[in-house]
């Protein structure tokens, strides 16, 4: 699918899933505390498709699929026919409309949970912390070599490159010097420290990660296949040789060997490649092509495949799968508050915040993976989706929740007045917000770092 349709199709689809659940939360537990809801809305605007349902709820599906909302019989919005007042939501006592309020962020933490269950009963593939380092970045001047196996950072076991690269992204947006637990290719462990104070503030977490210059390690110069009918199968070359040099360059990894045989190979087709073969190097002439192979753009081509690089796959049963759910939820949810109260202080930049431009192209990248990978990235925008309406900031539920708990102590409803003067402060601080999100999605388009 072409990246900008399929980013459009992947945000609807993303956001009609988790807005619906959302909403449903609302909708859900408001019936079982005796609220009647008026209307159950999937986006907001004109409705391109409702119908009344037995319960006489109005279900609709509106033009701009960027929310929802839970309509309810409300005397704050008009008069109340006296024979449902019984039905009526500032009726109900407070316990049970912070229950209502609350349902929603509620369910979108159930279903973060239950997507990372799926997620690990399904499997999520990965790749293993076995890392490189850029020339003249941060990471090589910490001391990070090629081959380099990640055990801990900050004294916190991992396992997968993901998990690494998120508690390094937690430290970059504090600045602090971050202690990483290495193991040699030759089974030697260290210990280094990324210096990621001495990162400049006001960058977002890409530049901050391009300074960093942390990669996965490339696999070694080993021919994995040599495909029969082309000129390395023709040249003898076989599975198992490890390439030494090309042209007289020496090769370091597979990737340092594709790039030269790209840029050589543009000069003169005829290459001289140096392989080791149980001991002996062995010299092989080989004649690159110039074609497409499996409808990819047109390159050069010898005919070989390389090792992959070290997976990774997180496939459990039912019950461990549940448990490394919890603490997956559990860590994310720590990370996003660290980005919340780093951006609160100043210490982490308003750069780093995203909006539906950038869900949007990150929803496609997921969906194109599989699966498993567009669970793993439903329950991040649901949780997301969860923290964020919990902000005690009026218009989200969180506002009303911080109402609603005043109300508890002082023993009686927030003044009108009040709320209003709240509803205004805190559309303008979601207004700045969104705006902030997009100008920064444009920007990250038009001037990538």
């Amino acid at each position: 699918m072409n990246p900008f349709f399929g980013s459009i199709f992947w945000l609807l689809v993303t956001l009609g899933v988790l807005v619906t659940f959302h909403e449903f939360g609302h909708y859900w537990v408001a019936r079982r505390c005796g609220v009647k809801v008026l209307r159950f809305s999937v986006g907001f605007g004109r409705a391109i498709w409702k119908r009344i349902g037995k319960d006489g709820t109005e279900y609709q599906i509106a033009a701009i699929p960027l929310g929802g909302y839970v309509k309810m019989l409300d005397a704050r919005e008009g008069d109340v026919d006296p024979a449902l007042l019984d039905q009526e939501f500032t009726g109900k006592s407070v316990w049970k409309r912070i229950a209502i309020v609350a349902a929603g962020p509620g369910f979108n933490l159930i279903f973060t949970i239950v997507a990372f269950w799926v997620m690990f009963m399904l499997g999520k593939p990965d790749i293993a912390p076995v890392v490189t380092a850029a020339p003249q970045t941060m990471a090589a001047e910490a001391g990070i070599r090629n081959g380099d196996r990640i055990l801990t950072v900050d004294g916190k076991q991992v396992e997968t490159y993901s998990d690494t690269m998120e508690a390094i992204a937690n430290g970059m947006l504090g600045r602090t010097p971050l202690p990483l637990s290495l193991r040699d290719p030759d089974g030697t462990q260290r210990t280094i420290t990324l210096p990621l104070n001495q990162l400049p503030a006001g960058q977002d977490l890409g530049q901050y990660a391009d300074k960093l210059g942390l990669e996965p390690a490339s696999p070694p110069a080993v021919v994995d296949k040599v495909n029969a009918g082309l000129p390395a199968a023709a040249a003898g070359m076989q599975s198992g040789d490890r390439i030494v040099s090309l042209n007289g360059t020496p090769v370091a990894d597979w990737i340092a060997f594709t790039k030269l045989l790209h840029q050589v190979a543009a000069k003169s087709p005829q290459l001289a490649i140096v392989v080791e073969r149980a001991g002996q190097q062995i010299p092989l002439t080989v004649t690159a092509r110039y074609e497409s192979q499996q409808g990819q753009p047109q390159n050069w081509i010898i005919g070989i495949e390389g090792a992959s690089r070290e997976t990774v796959m997180q496939h459990f049963g039912p019950v461990r799968a549940f448990s490394e759910s919890l603490k997956s939820t559990w860590a994310r949810a720590a990370t996003t508050f660290n980005m919340i109260g780093n951006l609160v202080t100043g210490q982490a930049s308003t750069k780093n915040l995203s909006g539906v431009v950038g869900i949007a192209q990150v929803a496609n990248v997921y969906a194109s993976q599989g699966l498993t990978r567009f669970l793993e990235f439903l329950g991040l925008v649901s949780l997301s989706l969860a923290i964020l309406n919990l902000l005690p900031i009026p218009v989200l539920d969180g506002g009303h929740l911080l109402y609603y708990l005043i109300e508890l102590v002082k023993g009686s409803p927030v003044s009108e007045r009040v709320m209003m003067a709240g509803q205004y402060v805190g559309l303008a601080l979601l207004l700045t917000m969104m705006g902030l999100a997009f100008y920064n999605d444009i920007h990250r388009i038009i001037l990538p770092s």
